[in-house]
């Protein structure tokens, strides 16, 4: 006990429990990061057509438009090739961001939509969206 009569770890616990208290009133659909909440193709799907001439996805908010995005790679083999690096772009709704890519038959992909070293995808208050991991096979 300190001279105050209070443990060190009653004094820890005790600051937890208020910054818990304290995070839980910041707690808000604006507050929050945004999150994907569609893709297309759709996350574990094994029969993606190798004729998919865009990847698609859709967050939980409304996003930065103005080429803001981080389609990251796992590995340079299971990236799918970019067909015009121009017209990535997101559509009217400010949600949905698609990525014009060309396919090869019965190979399996993998994309991160933001990732540890680059979370360029972020809502319009500027918050990054929680990472991704999208995988996908064609046939």
């Amino acid at each position: 006990m300190n001279k105050y009569g209070i443990t060190t770890l009653t004094a820890i616990l005790a600051g937890v429990v208020l910054a818990s208290v304290s995070m839980a009133q910041d707690v808000s659909v604006e507050a929050m990061p945004p999150s994907v909440i569609k893709t297309v193709p759709t996350c574990g799907d094994t029969m993606v057509s190798a004729s998919t001439t865009h990847i698609k996805v859709t967050f939980s908010k409304d996003m930065m438009t103005q080429q803001m995005w981080s389609w990251c790679m796992q590995s340079p083999d299971t990236f799918p090739e970019i067909s015009n690096k121009n017209g990535v772009k997101y559509l009217a709704d400010k949600r949905t961001c698609i990525l014009p890519v060309t396919l090869k038959p019965n190979k399996t992909y993998v994309i991160w939509i933001n990732n540890q070293k680059s979370n360029s995808f972020r809502d319009a208050s500027g918050h990054p969206a929680i990472p991704y991991l999208l995988v996908f096979k064609t046939h």
